[in-house]
């Protein structure tokens, strides 16, 4: 039997946190992040909300693990991306302006 070792990771902005599940072969990412006990250090998480994904790809909760994997849980957007990109350049070119 052949050891695999999964990795479940989660930031916030003042930390993070990435934890090693040996032998979590053929776990699922939900089954995964609920035996690393991410959940609880960090209760702000609710899957049925944060997107999830595998090395930046976001996945499905029942997508199967493989060696080595990465799982990451997502924080929601704090700014649309696309509307913070045109207030940074509405103001670049007010200040452009003589």
């Amino acid at each position: 039997m052949s050891r695999a070792v999964i990795e479940v990771a989660y930031a916030r902005p003042e930390q993070q946190l990435i934890i090693e599940l040996p032998d979590a072969l053929d776990m699922t990412v939900q089954q995964a992040i609920e035996a690393s006990g991410i959940l609880q250090q960090f209760p702000e998480i609710d899957l049925a909300v944060n997107k999830v994904g595998i090395f930046g790809k976001t996945a499905p909760l029942d997508a199967v693990l493989a060696a080595g994997d990465r799982v990451e849980i997502y924080r929601p957007l704090v700014a649309d991306p696309k509307e913070a990109r045109r207030r940074r350049a509405k103001a670049a070119a007010a200040a452009r302006v003589p």
